[in-house]
């Protein structure tokens, strides 16, 4: 028993039917065509679906085995959309945002989206803070045994914290110097741990990848001792497909 249309994406052109992916569920993956806009989707069997790890890559693997196929334009649509009838679809979106829609298709065209999150570990660099600086390493030392004062356990916090920014600033410029200038569009995300420090996508032109991963791993040489780097140059283009 079907609970209605789970869709993937949205594709400028029609994914041929000699294509077979499995999608939610194990479905097949079908075409379905409103207007010019081919929405891929399966039968959901489900109302609502868990995020699980499982359904969240098989979400991603869809899409992502639509772009190794050649359809590398489209636009994703978040996990978990469960639609009654194509009826919704045409009143709910394409009635309303047919017209951004077409705009994200030309923005998107011959372009991919790539990121780069950044980590280090704070107990290290504050270690490496305190070694680079005698004047600040002194401070902390005396303080060492001592019943402090309140303001005194805030100013070397302060100076500290004041220090890691530094740190912290210096590494995220030295990103983007080396990586702004080869990209259409970026947006600096929200960190989503403490030991992240940055956390950027990447509109790059399709072919300018490999320049672009060269530029990643000249910096990752070059800071290794002090980061981890995580670089996704194949994904669904989320961050640059939003409507307004």
């Amino acid at each position: 028993m079907t609970s209605g249309l789970y869709l993937y994406g949205i594709f400028p052109q029609a994914i041929s039917d000699n294509v077979i992916l499995e999608g939610i569920d194990k479905q097949i993956v079908q075409n379905y065509s409103i207007e010019g806009f081919n929405f891929l989707y399966s039968e959901a069997k489900q109302a609502k679906y868990l995020a699980s790890r499982r359904n969240l890559l098989c979400h991603e693997k869809v899409l992502e085995e639509a772009m190794n196929l050649g359809f590398r334009t489209h636009l994703p649509l978040r996990f978990g959309l469960v639609v009654k009838t194509w009826d919704t679809v045409n009143e709910q979106l394409l009635v309303p945002y047919k017209e951004e829609l077409e705009a994200l298709f030309q923005k998107l065209d011959g372009h991919r989206e790539v990121s780069v999150k950044v980590l280090w570990n704070s107990q290290e660099e504050i270690q490496a803070l305190l070694e680079s600086n005698p004047e600040l390493r002194e401070k902390r030392d005396a303080m060492e045994g001592k019943t402090l004062k309140m303001e005194e356990v805030i100013e070397i916090g302060q100076m500290i914290e004041k220090g890691l920014e530094a740190r912290k600033e210096a590494i995220i410029q030295a990103f983007q110097d080396e990586l702004n200038g080869l990209a259409e569009e970026i947006v600096e995300n929200d960190t989503m741990t403490e030991e992240m420090i940055y956390n950027a996508a990447y509109l790059i032109p399709w072919d300018s990848e490999a320049l672009f991963s060269e530029k990643v791993e000249a910096i990752d040489k070059q800071l290794s001792d002090r980061l981890r780097i995580r670089y996704n140059n194949f994904t669904a283009p989320y961050t640059f497909a939003q409507l307004s």
